[in-house]
């Protein structure tokens, strides 16, 4: 690794630790995951990247698609009883 020095408004210093904590990591893990996205991103938009990444991407979708399905049975449950659990776990009730 290499060691990077950055200045930060202190505003992003609070998200930045706030983030940290939220996910069990260092701040500088963060940075490191916001930098890969950001790279990550510009590529997909400017259309650049490797292309055999994209075509395996395509050929697994495509292998999926491909699958015979099984018989469908649809969910058992509602939603309104998942998120009235949701709520029960944290102490809440339903409105």
């Amino acid at each position: 690794m290499v060691r990077k020095q950055i200045y930060l408004e202190e505003r992003q210093e609070a998200r930045l630790k706030r983030i940290a904590r939220g996910r069990g990591i260092s701040e500088a893990e963060v940075i490191r995951q916001a930098i890969d996205r950001q790279v990550m991103g510009v590529s997909v938009a400017t259309g650049r990247g490797d292309p055999a990444v994209w075509e395996n991407a395509l050929r697994f979708m495509r292998s999926l698609a491909a699958r015979p399905r099984k018989g469908r049975q649809g969910r058992t449950w509602k939603r309104e009883d998942a998120y009235a659990e949701r709520l029960s776990r944290h102490g809440r009730h339903p409105a």
